[in-house]
């Protein structure tokens, strides 16, 4: 058992950080890994049920970590209906690095794979001059 890990972003986002991840393990990925897209016409009230029972199928024992785009979007507002779960964390600012770096660390547990991907999307970002 392990934590599973769900993307909830604008549009294709989560979809092209899912696809780069595929391409650096090969397509072996050690977590199991799910997307869903809120585009702009989108209903969220539609969304909401999907999400919720995306998370009770991903959901093993182990969790499930949501990673959202931008804090206080509509992506990011529906996830916040799975907060009443202590299986759920929420986890906003995704980025290519935060998911790489979690997936390297597959056995950690809810909370501290939470701060691997914090951890991993800051360090992320990198000034060059």
């Amino acid at each position: 058992m392990s934590v599973s890990i769900l993307i909830v972003s604008h549009h294709n986002i989560g979809k092209a950080i899912v696809e780069a991840v595929q391409i650096s393990f090969a397509n072996n990925l050690p977590l199991r890994l799910a997307t869903i897209d809120v585009n702009s016409t989108d209903d969220p009230d539609i969304i909401k049920p999907k999400m919720l029972e995306m998370v009770k199928e991903l959901d093993d024992g182990s969790g499930v970590l949501i990673l959202s785009d931008l804090f206080g979007s509509t992506p990011c507002n529906i996830c916040s209906e799975c907060l009443d779960n202590p299986n759920v964390r929420l986890l906003t600012g995704i980025n290519l690095p935060m998911v790489l770096r979690i997936m390297n660390y597959p056995d950690q547990n809810l909370a501290e794979m939470t701060e691997t991907a914090r951890i991993g999307g800051q360090n992320g970002i990198v000034e060059c001059t």
